[in-house]
């Protein structure tokens, strides 16, 4: 759907309701795990290519066990290529979502930031004959501060 300014609310309750479903989500995967930079470093990763080639490893243990030592669990390498397919198709569809909340914050806070600057822009000129609004437009205008006190890339590099 085509970018349109967004007109949209969400109550208390139907963020907390948004919060309750993803705190289901997460507890019918107890088995979630967050690794650190490190780990996730020197973990073999499996992509896209690689998908394959475990599934056909799976059916060459699965046809072929007794060339694998007795200590191998060909169960467990097929439980953990289902969880892999089942996880990949769910990231897939969370990945959208987190991407389509992403675009949304993205084009919500533009609005909002767009009608601010129209709110300070009358507020500074309105601040020099109504009493009581300096103080509105000096708060207003602590947003500028650290960009204007900051050198230009041009000034910087001289």
């Amino acid at each position: 759907m085509p970018y349109q300014n967004i007109a949209a609310t969400l109550s208390p309750q139907d963020i907390q309701e948004i919060k309750a479903a993803l705190q289901t989500v997460q507890k019918k995967m107890p088995f979630l795990i967050t690794l650190s930079t490190e780990e996730r470093r020197k973990l073999l990763k499996m992509g896209d290519k690689s998908l394959a080639f475990v599934n056909n490893s799976v059916t060459a243990a699965q046809s072929n066990r007794e060339i694998l030592p007795p200590t191998f669990d060909v169960e467990e390498l097929v439980r953990d290529y289902q969880l892999a397919t089942a996880l990949t198709e769910l990231l897939i569809s969370v990945q959208q979502l987190a991407e389509q909340v992403d675009d949304t914050l993205m084009a919500v806070g533009s609005e909002a930031m767009i009608s601010s600057l129209t709110v300070y822009d009358y507020v500074k000129t309105a601040s020099k004959k109504t009493p009581g609004l300096k103080t509105v437009a000096e708060q207003l205008g602590e947003r500028f501060k650290a960009i204007k006190g900051r050198p230009t890339k041009a000034a910087s590099s001289s």
